[in-house]
């Protein structure tokens, strides 16, 4: 069984300062056991928070109940509806099944004390210009914004790589991703910065996290190739996690990756990476 061993693995301080906050995700970590088991295991290493993606195939009384009791916290999951899959937000046809997941997420947010959500485009749609796909996410995420601003929640729009694990999804750039945001222009819609994504389409990650940090609402991390954690690629995570520490981000860095080994030992050496800068 791939579980955690007791230990007091800090992620909080070093020598007084205050370090990177992160929360693995579960739907990619421990996987050989029940998922009510894997927060467990998660809490047992040390984080103070943990994530997933969506929620309307998940016990969520039982989610709860298992935070409360072992003292930890959801940072984020995916916008879900009730029932079924989400809306994609480029198709201006089904914007209001998008807006009423972004509804029944608020609320399911509220319950767990989660405070950021993730939102993703869907694959293009063929007979749909690029233009009027672009559009419709920017009036969608204009639309969804009072609804967070009023729960104090923040949406974050992931772009993927097209290369080699989502062929024909719509948002793969970082800038383009960035653009939309920005005209946007509310506080409470920001960009899902995963680093893995982004050195498989552009590269050049310290200096566009540097540049955009003001428009990012949560980071993810895996190495490449392979998608496994930090350290095992050609990602200098160190370095990488120094100048987010630097940049004065406050959030949460997901880690969504697929271990090399066994679950715990792979966390524990991010956690060695993140402390030895």
């Amino acid at each position: 069984m791939d579980s955690a061993p007791e230990v007091a693995a800090s992620v909080w301080r070093k020598d007084d300062e205050m370090m990177l906050k992160f929360s693995p995700c579960i739907e990619m970590l421990f996987t050989d056991l029940p998922f009510l088991e894997r927060i467990e295991q998660v809490a047992k290493l040390g984080f103070g928070a943990f994530e997933f993606w969506g929620w309307n195939n998940k016990d969520l009384p039982g989610i709860l109940r298992k935070c409360e009791e072992v003292g930890i916290k959801v940072a984020v999951f995916g916008i879900s509806p009730r029932e079924g899959r989400t809306a994609p937000i480029i198709d201006p046809r089904r914007r209001g099944e998008f807006l009423e997941a972004v509804r029944a997420s608020v609320d399911v947010a509220a319950e767990l004390g989660t405070k950021t959500l993730i939102v993703t485009t869907g694959n293009e749609i063929p007979e749909l210009s690029r233009g009027e796909q672009r559009e419709s996410i920017i009036a969608a995420l204009t639309e969804a914004a009072p609804i967070v601003e009023a729960s104090g929640i923040t949406l974050v729009l992931e772009p993927l790589n097209t290369l080699v694990d989502h062929p024909g999804y719509f948002l793969s750039s970082s800038k383009e991703a960035f653009s939309i945001v920005g005209e946007v222009g509310s506080p409470n819609v920001k960009i899902l910065y995963d680093i893995y994504h982004q050195q498989i389409m552009e590269g050049n990650i310290i200096s566009t996290i540097e540049t955009n940090i003001d428009k990012i609402g949560h980071f993810h991390v895996a190495d490449v190739p392979g998608r496994h954690e930090p350290g095992t690629g050609e990602l200098n995570y160190r370095n990488i996690f120094k100048h987010i520490e630097r940049s004065g981000y406050q959030g949460y860095v997901g880690l969504e990756f697929r271990p090399s080994g066994p679950s715990a030992e792979s966390l524990k050496e991010v956690l060695e990476i993140a402390g030895s800068r």
